[in-house]
């Protein structure tokens, strides 16, 4: 089977890419020919026809009027995207078209060229984007669902996009323009949602259309696990942002004697080495940017992992390459982390938030060390039983195949 992944980032920058490499891996040890198409990025490894690839956009350098509408009109209809993936589709001729995160860098313009070409197309929804403007559900800093079917303009009114007033706009006219005008989501045949959460709130808040679970998964091979912790540290890895709950984290890991590793980087990192820095907190480890062995070795050398979201949560990677490593986790009681730690079974979960519950949750896990690697036991074979790669293929086949009877009615 010819397979077309598309995702705008194609280098580890998230889940969502490391997701998409990862499924790509899967389907070509079976196989099949995987070609991937996004944007073109000095970090992207080299792919067959990168020629093609759209050009690189970063939102967050644009400081003229004269680009911010330009990429403006390219979030709303990129013409450039639509003729580089008609080019594409003119050599690599695939059976099934599998999308992921690809607003804004790449447009929704793609889905009509996709169509043309009678090419049955299936999405994995990596967040909350299908539903809500900004994507992360959430408005100054709380918890929002009034864009709920199809009440956009909430986002312009309380500047959900980054406190800007422009690029709310843009996104409420991107949402109407798509949704409401074009209906050029009706293109895709199925959605794929990694998380019961994320499946069952998107129907809640109006999206149309077929949705089926299917969790992320990791290829076991690539985990050795380590039961025991060499290291009296426990570690959160992600972005380091506000809507990760990193703050609660740090106020509630205070006065117990437990190293914490912080690994990313984001845009609250310089804020959160200065409150180390101001207020002389000294157990603190900003470790930036890691992957691979690097990554994985501070994982297995940890007693356990900490994911103290305060969003909605898809279905995080960061747990589920925890388990596979034989560490339990401790996790904030929202979205879809509930789905995976389960209280003294893989972990422990505390009310998103609360930086008290956190701390008691973590004197929990140390004051009963001698339970951690029977959790982390119970976590890796979760893993193998539910998550690995050989059932991942299993599940999306199935899923292609529905997608293309679909298409073909």
């Amino acid at each position: 089977m010819n397979v077309l992944l598309i995702n705008k980032f194609l280098y580890p920058k998230g889940g969502d890419a490391i997701s998409t490499i990862t499924t790509g891996r899967i389907l070509e040890s079976y196989g099949h020919h995987v070609v991937f198409w996004g944007m073109a990025h000095p970090s992207n490894p080299p792919y067959p026809y990168q020629d093609s690839f759209v050009s690189q956009t970063d939102y967050d350098l644009e400081n003229r009027w004269s680009s911010k509408a330009r990429s403006a009109l390219n979030i709303l209809y990129s013409t450039e995207a639509r003729r580089k993936i008609a080019g594409l589709l003119n050599v690599f001729k695939p059976d099934i078209v599998h999308l992921n995160n690809f607003a804004h860098q790449i447009s929704p313009s793609i889905l009509d060229e996709i169509k043309k070409h009678d090419i049955p197309t299936v999405m994995t929804m990596r967040d909350y984007k299908m539903v809500c403007p900004s994507y992360s559900m959430l408005a100054k800093g709380k918890f929002c669902e009034r864009c709920a079917h199809g009440r956009y303009r909430y986002c312009a009114f309380y500047r959900c996009t980054k406190g800007s007033l422009f690029k709310s706009l843009v996104n409420v006219a991107e949402m109407v323009l798509h949704h409401d005008i074009l209906h050029i989501y009706d293109k895709i045949d199925l959605y794929v949602s990694p998380s019961r959460f994320l499946m069952n709130k998107v129907k809640e808040m109006g999206l149309k259309g077929d949705v089926l679970w299917l969790p992320n998964c990791v290829d076991m091979a690539d985990f050795k696990p380590s039961y025991n912790s060499q290291e009296n540290s426990m570690v959160y890895v992600g972005r380091l942002s506000s809507e990760k709950g990193i703050e609660t984290l740090i106020e509630a890991s205070k006065g117990l004697g437990v190293r914490l590793k912080i690994i990313g980087d984001g845009p609250l990192k310089g804020h959160l080495e200065d409150i180390c820095r101001k207020d002389n907190i000294l157990h603190v480890d900003f470790l930036g940017y890691l992957t691979g062995d690097a990554l994985l070795n501070e994982i297995r050398n940890s007693m356990f992992l900490v994911i103290p979201s305060e969003c909605y949560e898809n279905n995080p990677r960061s747990v589920i390459e925890a388990f596979a490593l034989g560490k339990p986790v401790v996790g904030a009681r929202i979205g879809g982390i509930p789905e995976l730690v389960k209280d003294w079974e893989t972990g422990l979960t505390f009310t998103s938030g609360d930086a008290v519950d956190l701390n008691s949750k973590i004197k929990l896990m140390i004051d009963n060390k001698d339970r951690l690697p029977d959790m982390g036991k119970n976590a890796r074979i979760f893993v193998e039983k539910e998550l690995s790669a050989e059932i991942h293929y299993n599940r999306l086949m199935d899923i292609y195949t529905l997608a293309k009877d679909k298409a073909v009615k």
